[in-house]
């Protein structure tokens, strides 16, 4: 993995570090499947049972692409009659998406700076958005003449409704944390200094939570934004039954009866 993402599991908490500040924490091509690497490991690995994804310095968590490096790469396109630039939503973009927004355990974002373009995107992937007084929004895709990517068409409209969405995505400008707040974009707004700290206290909570149950609450959510009622009423009968049959609930349950604070095993 490129050092452009740093990588660490520790008690079961995947912290995932966006390394390049002096860039802003720019995506260029390394970055993207360092990053890829990082998101799709945490997903998969049943010893993690939450993922934190921050970044480095204080300026930016990720202003997206590093358009110093697209340039080049759209002019090789041009030169050598191919399109091979825009692959990267397809390589990189869509499956650190995935991974984030799919995986069986919650996801908490610390966002420290900047988050413009795919970065607002991969904040809006996490489960819970922890956000410094001092950082900022932008959907940054229609300045430089593209459109949505990193699944924010997706992940906007369902966090700010589809007419704000559109407003921002047609005519992109910077939001405050305190706006950002408001719109439910970010769930918690802390003084910048005390970012790090809160996002880690958040997240070891998660990771020491009832994993299975949160598993099968990011499903619910997820499955019941695009199904019936009547649909979403099997699902939940369905999760409830997985959850059901966990050893946390089985732990829960006899903890709640010994008035003891659980201590579960993420299964």
């Amino acid at each position: 993995m490129a050092d452009t993402v740093l990588y660490e599991v520790s008690d079961g908490l995947a912290t995932i570090t966006l390394n390049r500040p002096e860039a802003m924490n720019a995506l260029n091509i390394a970055t993207k499947s360092a990053l890829r690497e990082a998101a799709e490991s945490a997903a998969g690995d049943t010893a993690v049972r939450a993922i934190l994804l921050t970044a480095a310095g204080e300026r930016a968590f990720c202003v997206g692409q590093d358009l110093k490096e697209h340039i080049g790469l759209l002019v090789s396109d041009r030169e050598a009659g191919t399109g091979h630039t825009m692959n990267t939503v397809k390589d990189h973009y869509n499956p650190i998406v995935r991974a984030l927004a799919g995986a069986p355990k919650p996801v908490v974002a610390a966002v420290n700076g900047v988050a413009a373009g795919a970065g607002f995107g991969f904040a809006l992937a996490a489960d819970h958005r922890i956000v410094a007084d001092t950082a900022s929004f932008n959907t940054s895709f229609a300045g430089v003449a593209l459109t949505a990517d990193s699944g924010i068409s997706w992940t906007l409209p369902r966090v700010i409704g589809p007419s704000r969405a559109a407003d921002l995505l047609l005519f992109p400008r910077s939001i405050s944390a305190q706006d950002a707040l408001e719109l439910g974009i970010a769930n918690r707004v802390v003084p910048a200094a005390e970012l790090r700290a809160e996002a880690e206290r958040t997240a070891r909570a998660l990771a020491e939570g009832p994993t299975v149950a949160y598993a099968a609450i990011k499903e619910a959510v997820a499955y019941g934004l695009t199904h019936s009622l009547t649909e979403t009423l099997d699902k939940e009968d369905e999760l409830q039954t997985r959850a059901g049959a966990s050893e946390d609930h089985a732990i829960a349950v006899q903890a709640f009866v010994n008035k003891e604070k659980p201590k579960y095993l993420g299964r």
